[in-house]
């Protein structure tokens, strides 16, 4: 049985620990920085499609409440109905944040769900008796809710995208995304200026 070389015996604890030492390295700068934001870019967004079905679930009984008070608001009520259609008509692929046309799109259409909703609580003002109805009370509580959650689900993913965007921007993020992700985009996020993406202010 030949003998293992001094030299190499020794060398062998010196090989793993150069390993390691550059594992740690790799992930000290920051290898892993770009799928992990990534994932919670993600995550986030599936929480704002979360809270936009919530909303739109809440519309047809709050129409019906409406309805039975104010069935000569037919305009506005309509448009609220019309809106919410367009809205859970748009397919909502997978990769949607990396796609600015789509990601516009969405955004339009919930902003006009936002807008006929601010107009039909509007509307509620004129009507003593749908305002002191409990059903429509709870459901009013209940968007009220809601668009907070929106509002809170979209700070979190804007700013989630914000860090995923900004690794892939930056050094050492964009040398990572060079070699090692090239099928990563920068996702699209929400503006906040149009007059149609104004949250209902629900008043008691």
């Amino acid at each position: 049985m030949a003998a293992i070389p001094l030299h190499d015996s020794l060398s062998r604890p010196f090989v793993a620990l150069f390993v390691a030492l550059a594992a740690l390295l790799l992930a000290g700068c920051g290898v892993n920085t770009i799928p992990t934001y990534e994932e919670q870019a993600k995550a986030s967004w599936s929480e704002v499609l979360n809270t936009y079905q919530r909303r739109a679930d809440l519309i047809p009984n709050l129409i019906e409440t409406v309805k039975g008070y104010a069935a000569q608001e037919r305009d506005v009520l309509t448009s609220v109905v019309e809106a919410r259609a367009r809205a859970t008509q748009i397919q909502v692929p997978a990769d949607i944040p990396t796609d600015p046309e789509a990601f516009q799109k969405f955004q339009a259409a919930q902003g006009e769900v936002g807008a006929a909703l601010s107009r039909l609580i509007a509307i509620t003002e004129n009507y003593p008796d749908l305002k002191s109805n409990q059903n429509f009370l709870a459901l009013q509580s209940q968007l009220e809710g809601t668009e907070n959650r929106i509002a809170v689900a979209r700070r979190d993913y804007i700013e989630s995208v914000r860090l995923y965007n900004t690794e892939l921007r930056t050094i050492p993020g964009r040398w990572w995304a060079m070699f090692l992700y090239p099928d990563a985009k920068p996702m699209a996020t929400f503006t906040v200026d149009a007059e149609t993406t104004k949250n209902p202010q629900v008043k008691f």
